[in-house]
């Protein structure tokens, strides 16, 4: 039985494919690999330590049509009852906040980046054959394969060097069976002088990419105790809204209770007036107090899209976290401005970014400048070929070909090039203004920061005296109503303004405390791995002795008066 030559090619090429060929999963694991290699080892460079990284989730290592709809839409339906301490707040945010799963990808895929522009140097293998077969109108078949496999590397320094190994062979199966082949070795470098030279230049890609992971490093790492503060500061907002809610009920308990004893009296000594009004408020209070619910289970149902969690879940707030902030009161922040601003100088990380892309920028300006100059390549090729007509495994080494030259190509035309160079250098004083701007922001978020930080302090100070001012207030309105000397106007106002008291007191207290955070957030010294960080005092680094501190204030009547601020 004859076997065709389209058999023949099938039996050539098929082995081939399943020798040579990876698995997805393969090519998955190996990319994974090498970035969290790189992450770690770029890690080591900037913390001095390596940090857990992962962009893995509960979905990655399932197959993508195994992932039904209907299971997303179950999953989000889901219902369940839970309490919420901060601390898992955090953990559960950091597992399956959206936006903060996206960062994560951004930092691998500036990783993965980097593999791409480090393979550019390195030897780039390749092999592959080609078979044909032609049958001619004589009737004559033939089989003709072409194999050919080398390497191609690129050097720092521009050059190139290649090196090209190809067999032809040509075979009759009818007519007059005979066969040729041939084998040929070829090696060609080229080196450029000029334009292209010089690791700096011909490297620039490869040193931008290794830049631009440190710079995404930094960045997460910034974020990350960005993210930590909001998550923070929305679990303290809603702590809030929950005694906000609770002095709004108790408000109006207080009231309904105080108009059951006005209907009372106002058979025979009470104005039905008075009985109107104190309902009136009764009616005002409980619109409030629906109020406030709807608003805190709003912000609630906001905190959960936050944490990815089903809105179907009933959450329910750790209570203790507001108590141990009203027990540590208010947490001073020693330093004075000029420390906080060096702080933020040596150890905000998205400044340290801002400064390394200035540097980049002049960088470019040189990569720029160098495409301006002429092409002048030094190359050279060699080759040998084997022996004809058929033994195509046997090379005469003296017979080998050489050639080499120099090749010069005159800056003729260089418009493209010229307008690269003058962006780049319009791209530079633009990044002299941008990095100028953001010192101006990092210091208007110190000075900023630190005038929240007095202006917080002194208003706690001032609502909890406003607060007992209001509790005996109400007293002795109670009092003052109860024998006949007042209406009920005076007392209906001393409680509300009772109620606004206690909710601007735990504003205040957490206005302080989010402003105290913000500030070390700002410096870039909000040390958020830490355990209950939020409670932390805060270590300033390299803190001068007797430099002055940020205390909380006491009230007193010192105040700054108009002439001080306008005329100093």
């Amino acid at each position: 039985m004859k076997v065709s030559v389209w058999a023949k090619i099938s039996l050539c090429i098929t082995p081939a494919i399943l020798v040579m060929g990876c698995t997805a999963s393969h090519y998955r694991k190996s990319a994974d690999k090498e970035v969290s290699k790189i992450i770690q080892e770029k890690q080591k460079k900037v913390f001095g330590q390596t940090n857990a990284f992962t962009i893995e989730t509960p979905y990655s290592h399932r197959k993508p049509d195994e992932i039904k709809a209907q299971e997303i839409v179950v999953d989000r339906l889901a219902s369940a009852k839970q309490v919420l301490s901060l601390p898992d707040a955090l953990r559960i945010a950091v597992q399956s906040n959206r936006p903060y799963q996206l960062r994560k990808e951004n930092l691998y895929l500036s990783a993965l980046t980097l593999t791409r522009e480090r393979f550019a140097f390195t030897p780039q293998f390749f092999a592959g054959t080609t078979a044909t077969g032609e049958r001619s109108s004589n009737g004559d078949q033939t089989l003709r394969g072409n194999t050919r496999a080398g390497g191609d590397l690129l050097m720092k320094t521009g050059g190139r060097i290649g090196l090209d190994i190809a067999n032809d062979l040509l075979r009759f199966y009818t007519g007059d069976p005979r066969r040729s082949a041939v084998s040929t070795i070829s090696m060609n470098i080229v080196q450029p002088l000029l334009r292209g030279a010089g690791a700096k230049i011909a490297a620039e890609n490869l040193t931008q990419a290794e830049r631009n992971v440190i710079y995404e490093i930094r960045n997460f790492s910034y974020y990350q105790s960005t993210f930590a503060f909001d998550t923070v500061s929305t679990y303290f907002r809603l702590l809030q809204q929950q005694d906000s809610v609770r002095n709004q009920y108790n408000n109006y308990l207080s009231l309904a209770s105080y108009l059951k004893r006005q209907e009372a009296l106002a058979v025979d000594r009470l104005a039905r007036s008075q009985v109107d009004e104190t309902r009136q408020s009764v009616l005002s209070a409980r619109n409030n107090y629906i109020l406030a619910v709807t608003q805190y289970q709003s912000s609630l149902d906001q905190f959960k899209i936050t944490l990815s969690l089903p809105l179907g879940y009933e959450v329910r707030l750790d209570e203790n976290t507001l108590k141990e902030v009203e027990s540590v009161g208010l947490i001073a922040v020693s330093l004075a401005e000029t420390e906080a601003n060096q702080t933020a100088l040596d150890h905000r990380l998205d400044l340290l970014n801002e400064i390394d892309i200035f540097e980049d920028s002049k960088r470019k300006i040189k990569i720029a400048a160098d495409r301006l100059k002429p092409d002048l390549n030094l190359f050279a090729d060699a080759s040998l070929q084997s022996d004809r007509p058929t033994d195509y495994a046997k090379f005469d080494l003296n017979d080998y070909r050489l050639s080499g030259g120099v090749q010069l190509n005159l800056p003729i035309s260089r418009l493209l090039e010229r307008n690269s160079y003058r962006s780049a250098l319009l791209s530079f004083e633009r990044q002299i203004r941008t990095l100028a701007l953001f010192l101006d922001d990092v210091r208007d978020d110190i000075r900023t920061g630190l005038r929240s930080l007095e202006q917080a302090s002194q208003t706690y100070e001032i609502q909890k005296n406003a607060r007992a001012l209001a509790d005996r207030r109400v007293e002795n309105s109670t009092i003052l109503m109860d024998a006949g000397r007042v209406d009920s106007r005076v007392l209906l106002d001393a409680q509300n303004a009772q109620v606004q008291a206690y909710n601007a007191v735990t504003k205040a207290l957490v206005d302080y405390h989010l402003a105290r955070l913000r500030l070390l957030l700002h410096m870039g010294i909000l040390k958020t791995e830490e355990e209950k960080f939020w409670l932390k005092v805060g270590a300033i680094p390299n803190k001068q002795p007797g430099a002055a501190t940020t205390q909380p204030t006491a009230l007193s009547d010192d105040l700054i008066t108009p002439a001080q601020l306008f005329e100093k």
